[in-house]
């Protein structure tokens, strides 16, 4: 039985490809800090992970829950998102240390559109620069960047995708503003007739548990792959599809209070983070997907009124 380390198992991304590599057969270790609380909130119809205690930020426990493992994912952030600056690199490291103390296990990595410029890059492939415009972007690009120099001996591989939703997708702009519960009203950050990039995470970690089962060498030692997903062409594809799941067409929609996070954003916290996003809801960005075809044919894709279902539970 092929074994793969998950890093971020608890999260929205890491979740999925969790279960998504259980149902595939594989022995999957998962590194948490609490495994008894996190075994009781463990949401999906595979059996659960082994849950290895640990963080992700102590290289001693990472290469101790690598051990025997192919593959580790990458899909770990700081707890809450605080002191994202100070701990996302390190945390990097840690795994390519553990991958490397195996013997070279490929590091699979969900990769964002952060690391770009969005106003000059309305199409992203493998040969796509990137030039990203926010401190965010630019510490995903060193991220990626360390994954390479790690390269051959240690093979990653990136897949990128837009934004998440889908279940468990708790910290995701679908959950906290789209389709925020109770769902009274759509809050949508979007610019009007401006299409947008989303991932429906069930259809993703399928994607990449296909990438991981393919033999290694048809893979890239440093391999970056585009998710297309779900494009909303004009930004109003998403709204019609949560009134038609949630079976209300009458649901009010509301603009995103952009101005009021530009006001607020000099004192820092939240305001300041998002307004550090907000090029992505005001320039289309598409991802472009034909290598990933090459690689494993026809993609996963659930119809956007299925995947929305899916989302909110109904």
């Amino acid at each position: 039985m092929k074994k793969v380390l998950v890093l971020g198992a608890t999260g929205g991304v890491g979740g999925a490809i969790a279960r998504t590599m259980l149902a595939r057969g594989w022995s999957v270790t998962a590194l948490v800090r609490y495994p008894g609380a996190t075994l009781a909130g463990w949401v999906g119809t595979a059996a659960a992970p082994d849950w290895c205690p640990g963080d992700a930020m102590n290289r001693a426990d990472v290469v101790r829950a690598a051990d025997g493992a192919s593959v580790i994912v990458h899909a770990v952030n700081p707890p809450g998102y605080r002191g994202w600056e100070r701990l996302v690199l390190p945390m990097i490291d840690n795994t390519i240390a553990a991958a490397r103390s195996v013997g070279g296990a490929r590091v699979v990595l969900p990769g964002t559109i952060y690391n770009y410029d969005p106003a000059a890059t309305p199409l992203i492939d493998e040969m796509t620069p990137q030039r990203p415009r926010g401190r965010k972007g630019a510490i995903r690009v060193e991220l990626e960047k360390r994954l390479v120099e790690a390269g051959p001996d240690v093979p990653s591989l990136v897949v990128r995708a837009g934004d998440f939703f889908g279940p468990g997708a708790g910290q995701s702009w679908f959950a906290q503003a789209m389709a925020k519960p109770p769902l009274t009203r759509i809050v949508n950050p979007g610019s009007p007739r401006v299409g947008h990039t989303w991932a429906f995470l069930p259809d993703l970690a399928e994607a990449i548990a296909r990438l991981i089962e393919l033999p290694p060498t048809r893979l890239l030692p440093s391999e970056r792959l585009q998710f297309p997903g779900h494009y909303d062409a004009d930004g109003s594809e998403m709204v019609t599809a949560i009134r038609r799941a949630s079976r209300r067409p009458d649901l009010p929609e509301r603009r995103f209070p952009w101005a009021a996070m530009h006001l607020l954003a000099p004192f820092g916290g939240f305001p300041r983070e998002v307004m550090e996003i907000r090029p992505f809801w005001k320039h289309p960005v598409r991802l472009d997907g034909r290598r990933l075809v090459e690689l494993i044919g026809d993609l996963p894709h659930t119809s956007l009124d299925d995947a929305v279902a899916a989302a909110l539970g109904s």
